[in-house]
């Protein structure tokens, strides 16, 4: 109830010490408040004890109830809400460029490589909320899935909706694969422009060079990342079709160009990372989030509401209840 509720001037508090002082020297003084009247004897008066004389005494309870009421009120008590808002001042473009051949279904990371990039790359994106991202897709050929924006339900629809199918041409074409990324970011008016490139094998597809893709990128100023996913040695891989459409899974050799991805990034100021597993990639697209942080302005907005007024109006009244009842109820007292 009171977490908000702070005082502007709080040092007025120090009056309420002088409270006590006031009712000790209004007890020791009390009894000099009346005239007094020596007789020999009271006998004559028979009449009834009456309790105004003791109730007299809550004038003064009520006079420095009001004086406390005046205090908090002094203090101007009133209470804060705070709201903010953030802006990006360094905004950055991102690109994922996915490589989706048959090779991507390997269950080496669980429940395979395509399923724990996608999960691994949902959370990366749901963690930018300031930068805009896009998808772009490869194989033996290459195509944007999803242009540049700033609308993440749109990219993670997306990116859950990637999968390997026959439509794109099998095979890997990474050089394709970055130069399609390269055309989403070359018109970007971002200050920092990030591909992320991931593959599981090696170029052997597409009229286009990875080292031209990489010229390119440079002469745009576009970082890339790249990563290379498969575990070392063996992998359980499809490696052929059965009668039925199911792929058939057996033990193939894993190869990634990593010198390839390694030239790629050093060239352009990015930097390559091997996933061997599924917590591997996750600490790689941690890592990435961290070199590529976007600059955030927060703006915070106080709004103060003045509480003094219920503390005023309380205190006076009191002083009035006070007076009234002495000029009244116990005129004959006092």
């Amino acid at each position: 109830m009171f977490d908000n509720f702070t005082f502007e001037s709080p040092q007025f508090f120090w009056l309420l010490l002088l409270l006590p002082i006031a009712a000790a020297w209004y007890f020791w003084k009390r009894n000099r408040q009346q005239a007094e009247l020596r007789i020999s004897s009271i006998r004559g008066f028979k009449s009834k004890r009456s309790i105004l004389p003791v109730l007299r005494h809550g004038l003064f309870l009520l006079r420095l109830i009001a004086l406390a009421l005046l205090i908090t009120a002094m203090a101007r008590p009133r209470t804060t809400d705070v709201s903010t808002r953030t802006s990006s001042t360094q905004g950055i473009d991102i690109v994922l460029s996915i490589d989706v051949s048959a090779s991507m279904l390997a269950r080496d990371l669980k429940p395979n490589r395509l399923e724990a990039l996608k999960e691994v790359a949902a959370e990366f994106i749901k963690g930018r909320p300031s930068d805009r991202i896009g998808l772009v897709e490869y194989a033996g050929e290459s195509f944007t899935k999803t242009p540049v924006t700033s609308d993440k339900a749109i990219v993670l629809a997306s990116l859950n909706d990637i999968e390997y199918n026959t439509v794109i041409q099998s095979g890997t074409a990474i050089g394709m694969g970055l130069a399609t990324s390269v055309n989403r970011l070359k018109d970007s008016k971002a200050k920092s422009k990030v591909i992320i490139l991931l593959t599981d094998g090696v170029n052997n597809s597409g009229f286009i060079d990875p080292k031209i893709a990489s010229e390119l990128a440079i002469e745009f100023g576009i970082k890339v990342y790249t990563i290379g996913v498969g575990s070392n040695g063996m992998a359980l891989s499809p490696i052929g079709i059965l009668p039925n459409g199911q792929f058939q899974y057996g033990m193939a050799r894993v190869e990634i160009d990593e010198k390839l991805l390694e030239e790629i990034a050093q060239t352009t100021g990015g930097k390559y990372f091997r996933a061997t597993n599924n917590e591997k990639l996750e600490e790689i697209y941690e890592e990435i989030d961290s070199l590529e942080k976007t600059e955030i302005e927060e703006f915070k907005y106080t709004n103060y509401e003045e509480r003094f007024r219920p503390f005023l109006l309380l205190a006076g009244l009191l002083l009035i209840l006070e007076l009234f009842l002495r000029f009244t109820v116990f005129r004959s007292f006092i």
